[in-house]
């Protein structure tokens, strides 16, 4: 194998001189540090977090970087000192069914935690003591009565000193809810997307959900539901009045939340902007698992049975191309109220045969399972994601370089979670332990020579069990569509 140039160290060196030299700050240094592909090499297990007793479905870090929080089919949310390995707080979700997204809202004392899972509910927990404090005791959840509309209390007791409560928020009818998006430095606002295609609007001062819109299919296929059920959401940092969803079609979608009139007169369904590679315009066989914004406003979506793309800022399609549309499509459009720096689309044309084409990530597979994506350094330099052959992958963002696959899962890696602050990583998958990784190796890893040999998922496809399970998803499948499609045809008769 070719042996590594030593560009890292050279340039460690170079800016060493610059920052003596008063030529770089000492901010700047820490950063181009901290981002160095030396550190990507040395990344390995740092501790293994032991306790759930099911996959770990949702990765999630406090602001400070001290804590992490944990969900799993288990039921359970667990708080972490993850660099000692020992765990905080453990408790029962409420949720009846797997939980796929804990995290802390900002600016609240790390106290209050929401949650989602495949039971459809949005829930708030809220701790009336600090969550440093060490607990052992696991808590159940004591469940009241629901009113359909109304949201419940539900209240548990740690017997040490301290409480937790449960709050139901709101809920996704019939549908599982993947993923909460939680507005950049507000402690009240999130948005909620399900598999009904439903996107909620959160405000914990009230305790009350507004369902924005329902996001409805480019095309009208018979025999399928009118709208797009939802696997991701995302919102821009750098200007959070733009959000992302994605799910199973291959548009990731861009809403204005300014565009939203609250006494519900405005039509707000209609995106400002689609994003979708151009091979993929019509593909009914894809969708979108993951989304992520990087803090220069890039889109990075993942696909299923396909790769990671990249958008910038110029991508944005005002209005959805399909193969028979001409090969140029007219992105001008009504940016008037979108920031400058946003996502907003440029005044010009997009060439649909590849000039301005997102930046694709390959190597890794998505197919068994709904993985997340996300940027990795302390200015999103890397791209990383987890892979049906139980690895880690990490990309360069520019250039899409190949840099780093780690072995982290014996079967699945679904969640990749990066540290706020430092060149660190905690992941999760099948297994029922999360692994954090550091850069504290003394060798310098180097990729290996079977990335396309991957591991587990081939063995699993030729294995009969795993033959008769996807048999009975798909009938399963076809029975939930043919209810769906039944349902909808007596709807329209009344």
């Amino acid at each position: 194998m070719k042996k590594r140039s030593r560009p890292d160290i050279d340039q460690t060196v170079v800016n060493v001189w610059k920052r003596e030299l008063g030529q770089l700050s000492t901010r700047n240094f820490a950063h181009r540090l901290a981002a160095s592909e030396d550190l990507v090499s040395r990344l390995e297990i740092h501790k293994k977090l032991e306790k759930h007793d099911g996959c770990v479905n949702t990765l999630s870090f406090n602001a400070g970087g001290d804590i992490l929080v944990s969900g799993s089919d288990d039921l359970r949310v667990i708080l972490w000192d993850w660099e000692t390995g020992r765990d905080k707080l453990s408790f029962r979700s409420g949720h009846d069914n797997n939980v796929f997204q804990a995290s802390f809202m900002p600016f609240s004392d790390d106290r209050t935690i929401i949650t989602c899972a495949a039971d459809g509910e949005v829930n708030k927990i809220k701790s009336n003591k600090k969550i440093n404090i060490p607990f052992d005791t696991f808590l159940d959840a004591i469940r009241g009565p629901f009113e359909k509309g109304v949201p419940f209390i539900r209240q548990a007791h740690i017997l040490e000193g301290g409480e937790v409560k449960t709050i139901l928020l709101g809920q996704h009818e019939d549908s599982q809810v993947h993923k909460l998006a939680i507005e950049p430095g507000s402690p009240h606002i999130f948005y909620s997307c399900g598999e009904d295609g439903v996107v909620q609007h959160f405000d914990l001062r009230t305790r009350s959900a507004t369902e924005l819109f329902t996001c409805l299919c480019v095309n009208d296929l018979k025999g399928y539901p009118p709208y797009v059920p939802l696997n991701a959401i995302a919102i821009d940092p750098r200007n959070p009045n733009l959000f992302a969803v994605g799910g199973m079609d291959e548009f990731a979608r861009l809403y204005d939340i300014r565009k939203y009139k609250w006494d519900g007169s405005s039509d707000f369904g209609q995106p400002a902007h689609y994003f979708c590679p151009q091979h993929l315009i019509g593909n009914e066989d894809t969708g979108i698992t993951g989304l992520s914004f990087s803090d220069q406003s890039e889109l990075l979506v993942s696909y299923g049975d396909e790769f990671i793309y990249l958008f910038t800022q110029s991508m944005g399609l005002r209005n959805p191309p399909f193969p028979s549309s001409s090969s140029t499509v007219s992105m001008g459009s009504d940016t008037s109220e979108l920031d400058s720096g946003s996502m907003e689309a440029s005044s010009s044309s997009m060439d649909l045969d590849g000039k301005n084409a997102p930046q694709v990530y390959t190597g890794h597979r998505n197919c068994e399972t709904v993985k997340g994506v996300s940027f990795f350094g302390p200015r999103c330099e890397y791209v990383s994601s987890g892979s049906d052959c139980g690895r880690i992958f990490i990309w360069k963002k520019r250039g899409g370089e190949l840099i780093r696959v780690m072995e982290a899962d014996k079967d699945v890696v679904n969640c990749i979670e990066p540290h706020p602050h430092t060149m660190a990583l905690a992941s999760s998958g099948i297994e029922y332990d999360i692994k954090i990784w550091t850069p504290k190796a003394i060798e310098r890893a180097t990729l290996p020579t079977n990335i396309g040999q991957a591991r587990g998922w081939l063995d699993r496809l030729a294995a009969p069990d795993f033959l008769m399970l996807q048999l009975f998803s798909l009938q399963g499948q076809r029975t939930s569509l043919e209810r769906t499609v039944q349902n909808s045809a007596t709807v329209g008769n009344l």
